[in-house]
């Protein structure tokens, strides 16, 4: 379940990062790697604590 949020999030940051390169919008393309890269954070962090 914690996977498939992880996937979730990831696609929302790249959706954004794409959409804001296409809008010019700084902010935007932020706050998708801020999303990427949290989700991957988290998905690391819950693999680790599972073994």
């Amino acid at each position: 379940m914690n996977y498939v949020l992880a996937v979730l999030a990831v696609a929302v940051g790249v959706a954004g990062l794409v959409y804001g390169e296409g809008d010019d919008s700084p902010g935007l393309q932020l706050i998708g790697v801020l999303l990427i890269v949290g989700a991957v954070v988290f998905a690391v962090r819950t693999a680790r604590r599972r073994r």
